[in-house]
């Protein structure tokens, strides 16, 4: 069945093509004789096929094809994309860009709402944090989903959305922060290797895989993993109404989805279908067109999909506090 607005567009484009038509006959064909006729009916088909593209534009914007916006955030989320001191995944888009296009979305006169579409096991804190308040500045209904994989940063993003699907089998959770560093003192020792510090402040060269840390660097490490997993805990509990006792007592578990509804994690279960007939039911529509919104990729981010590591798989995320002293924090 054909819609209105399906109607509507195919109206003006055809009108505009006969016009055009017409007009290239009557420019190129008919008037000057002199010319041969098939220059001309080449230059008349020029015309019409310029005044379809013209038409084309004119009925995007009189009939728009879509009315939903749909923002994906795959792979580990990073200020660059490239996964910072994460494995480099062709597959993950610069937290940047994906603001950019959820505040375009916003933009959009003919956008009634937001997808946020969650296949991640996290990333960096502030460029999650920065998607996260994207989609709450959003004005209109925002959902996030997932299908496969909402872990950790992912979720710290689904927070800043109304409500969050999943499927029965989705891995949801991980709310929870992880710091590490590797201790290569002894390894130092062994090669003859041995750390000189020149450093000013007690604390700044906390970390440095190849010194030993004593319990004071330990307890400073420590508490700065403590301030982020609250900050954490606070934007969970605030942006998906969960008491703050309960997210804490899930100790950064993951989740099926069907485990994760049943613990108010997850809004509604179900699948793309299902979610598209409510976002219809919402809007008062007959039909819901969903339009990706995504930046151009240079060709190196096109070429090939690459492999995550497994730890991935199980929701490993937020890094690059002290990255340069081999301190790795993640959530």
């Amino acid at each position: 069945m054909v819609s209105r607005t399906g109607v509507g567009r195919l109206v003006i484009i055809v009108a505009f093509a006969v016009v055009f038509a017409v007009a290239g006959i009557v420019l190129f064909v008919v008037f000057p004789a002199s010319l041969a006729d098939l220059i001309g009916v080449l230059l008349a088909l020029a015309v019409a096929a310029v005044g379809v593209r013209i038409a084309g534009n004119i009925a995007s914007s009189v009939f728009p094809s879509y009315n939903v916006a749909e923002v994906a955030v795959d792979g580990p989320i990073s200020r660059d994309g490239g996964g910072g001191s994460l494995p480099s995944s062709p597959g993950s888009t610069p937290a940047d860009d994906i603001v950019d296009q959820i505040d375009r979305a916003d933009e959009d006169g003919n956008v009634e709402a937001l997808l946020v579409k969650l296949n991640t096991p996290g990333g960096e804190v502030v460029p999650s944090d920065d998607i996260r308040l994207a989609a709450e500045r959003f004005d209109g209904p925002t959902i996030a989903y997932t299908t496969d994989l909402c872990a950790s940063g992912g979720y710290w993003i689904a927070s800043g959305c109304d409500e969050l699907w999943a499927r029965d089998a989705s891995i949801v959770g991980s709310i929870g922060v992880i710091g590490s560093r590797v201790n290569a003192s002894g390894l130092a020792d062994k090669v003859g290797l041995s750390y000189e510090r020149f450093a000013a402040g007690d604390f700044k060269d906390a970390g440095t895989p190849l010194k030993d840390m004593d319990d004071e660097e330990r307890e400073y490490l420590q508490g700065l993993i403590d301030d982020y997993y609250e900050t954490f805990v606070e934007r969970v509990s605030d942006g998906r109404d969960l008491e703050a006792e309960l997210v804490r007592e899930t100790e950064a578990r993951i989740y099926l989805g069907e485990d994760a509804h049943e613990m108010g994690l997850v809004d509604e279960l179900g699948t793309r279908r299902d979610l598209e007939d409510e976002l219809a039911d919402r809007l008062a529509t007959d039909e819901v067109a969903i339009e990706t919104f995504e930046p151009p990729q240079p060709l190196m981010r096109r070429v090939g999909t690459g492999a995550r590591g497994i730890a991935y798989a199980f929701g490993a995320g937020i890094s690059g506090l002290a990255e340069d002293r081999g301190f790795r924090l993640r959530t």
